[in-house]
């Protein structure tokens, strides 16, 4: 675990973020299960010199969610076209804000490694409120190649999902969040 060790910089040249959402209501067949991407977000990994080494990591991350690109649609009634990927980005800006309004923040607390991965316990801020978070984190290549989920409720974050159709169709409370992170990639202090 040596060769890890230090601070890592991260962004989308060395990662993805993505926001998974799902729906629900009596109109679901007619929406679609999003993929949307964060393209503009930053983090920083630094992994003590230290014996305490991977546990006493700290990690954080800042998520810009006006930078949304709708990646993928499927379900729904119909093929998601360029124009549904660009109305469900301005609606998405609508709901969650612009400027620093719509800045996410995520602070470690703790990393709990366990086997190939693990999981860090931490706080996620957006809109002035503060939420615990905890990620499940995976490692595809030991050391270098991290994959993670987790679990937010919109609503903990003062939003209310997004309801068509005279709230026939609605978006779930829980979105899923994932994150991929290669540290080979990552610009190294």
């Amino acid at each position: 675990m040596a060769d890890i060790k230090g601070t890592y910089r991260l962004g989308p040249d060395c990662g993805r973020v993505l926001i998974k959402t799902g729906r629900a209501g009596l109109a679901a067949r007619a929406g679609h299960d999003l993929t949307i991407e964060v393209t503009r977000w930053s983090g920083q990994v630094t992994i003590p010199d230290d014996e305490a080494g991977v546990t006493a990591a700290t990690v954080s991350a800042e998520l810009d969610f006006g930078s949304l690109a709708v990646r993928e649609g499927t379900g729904g009634a119909k093929p998601l076209t360029d124009k549904d990927r660009r109305d469900i980005a301005n609606t998405a800006a609508k709901i969650l804000g612009g400027g620093d309004q719509a800045t996410a923040t995520f602070t470690s607390a703790r990393v709990i490694p366990a086997g190939a991965g693990g999981a860090i316990e931490g706080t996620l801020t957006f809109r002035g409120k503060s939420q615990p978070v905890r990620l499940q984190v995976t490692s595809a290549a030991p050391g270098r190649h991290y994959r993670g989920t987790a679990t937010v409720r919109q609503t903990d974050f003062g939003i209310t999902p997004y309801t068509g159709f005279f709230g026939a169709l609605k978006l779930r409370d829980e979105v899923a969040v994932e994150f991929e992170a290669d540290l080979s990639r990552a610009a190294r202090e």
